[in-house]
């Protein structure tokens, strides 16, 4: 069973605690059913059942402040149980991050009450064929036409795209040149012109897809924010959500542990458990300590949004970097441990080898973390 005694740390409170112990245990009593066969049923399955369960209730919030603690809580604990648990409950709060913290009163009314209740599944529209962490290349256009904007251009690597109801989506309006170009919409599939372009197979299957927009009509109402505010949107959502990603790679970690440390005392090498040789010890000494290393990490990310920072965007990086690629590691020692079962299809650790990779690269990948980390300490060392 994973350590659980981290819960115990300041960072949290006692509805924290208790949200944990609630969703553990729906967790082992749900997850276990769930056939992933159908990647967009199984999805749209996952997004019902946390919807009217209530866990949903966090991924968004009307007056624009969410419990980023409690997100974390929720994709590591959902990430320990099912990776594809952890992508249906991440999506309905990156798809309708925006919504919750620019969205209009009317805006809000008229999504956050599905997505919270897994009426409607959401996605967050971002990247382009040419310009993946390089937000402020975007090309896909927003033209004003009266009173509406037309869009023009493609999206790619889209999580839930082709089965999403809502799409978060950003497009250059040209307010000026780069980042301060960009604008955010609110645009539904059921649009003229809107179309699926191609969906895309991963080695951890998830609902992704190429979308393209031909001659697309919103009206200006579905605007996010101001216009060429989307940029700030983007990072703003992204600052929020950066550290429930590095929280999901924690909770495959802690798996992989607890995968290991069973194998190691069950399996029996020459008459003893495998846990009694000592490189096998050191193994699991420096998985033991690299997720605690993590966890630190990811909840001081966390505290640190929720006391009242307005950006964590240093903190919500080392938390990513870290735990993502440290994760990697875990897991392909869980792998090793395991020998040939650990290569087996369908074995627990081969399945948790497919599911991290994806995390190093989406929401700004590992390079890309190192350089936010780089600028930031520049400048704090500038301006001190």
């Amino acid at each position: 069973m994973a350590d659980r005694s981290f819960l115990n740390w300041p960072f949290f409170e006692d509805r924290h605690r208790e949200l944990a112990g609630a969703l553990e245990s729906w967790a082992a009593n749900n997850l276990h059913s769930i056939d992933h066969s159908d990647t967009d049923t199984a999805c749209r399955k996952l997004v019902t059942m946390l919807g009217e369960d209530g866990f949903l209730t966090h991924s968004a919030s009307e007056d624009g402040r969410l419990d980023v603690r409690s997100l974390c809580l929720i994709r590591e604990t959902l990430a320990r149980h099912d990776g594809l648990a952890d992508f249906a409950f991440a999506m309905q709060g990156l798809g309708t991050g925006a919504i919750s913290l620019f969205g209009t009163p009317e805006q809000k009314a008229a999504w956050l009450s599905k997505t919270r209740t897994g009426q409607a599944i959401s996605a967050f529209a971002l990247t382009e064929p040419q310009s993946g962490s390089d937000v402020a290349n975007s090309t896909m256009t927003a033209v004003r036409d009266g009173d509406d904007f037309v869009l023009n251009g493609e999206k790619t690597w889209i999580s839930n795209g082709g089965i999403a109801d809502v799409y978060s989506l950003f497009a250059r309006t040209g307010e000026a040149p780069g980042a301060k170009g960009l604008s955010a919409f609110i645009v539904t599939p059921d649009l003229p012109g809107f179309e699926v372009v191609e969906r895309l197979d991963t080695i951890a299957p998830h609902p992704l897809a190429t979308l393209r927009f031909n001659d697309v009509r919103v009206p200006a109402t579905s605007m996010l924010g101001q216009p060429g505010q989307g940029f700030k949107i983007a990072m703003s959502v992204l600052d929020v959500f950066r550290s429930t990603v590095a929280a999901a790679a924690l909770g495959f970690a802690r798996r992989a542990l607890d995968e290991a440390l069973t194998r190691v005392t069950e399996r029996h090498v020459q008459g003893a458990p495998l846990f009694e040789l000592q490189m096998v010890q050191g193994h699991i000494a420096d998985m033991a300590l690299d997720i605690d290393a993590a966890a630190l990490l990811v909840y001081r990310a966390a505290w640190t949004k929720d006391s009242g920072a307005p950006r964590v965007t240093r903190e919500a990086a080392m938390a990513k970097l870290f735990a993502t690629d440290q994760a990697q590691q875990i897991i392909d020692k869980a792998v090793q441990l395991h020998g040939g079962d650990g290569v087996k299809s369908g074995e627990t650790v081969e399945k948790l080898y497919r599911e991290i990779r994806a995390l190093r690269i989406y929401e700004g990948a590992s390079d890309v973390q190192r350089v936010i980390i780089a600028r930031q300490t520049l400048a704090n060392q500038q301006g001190g």
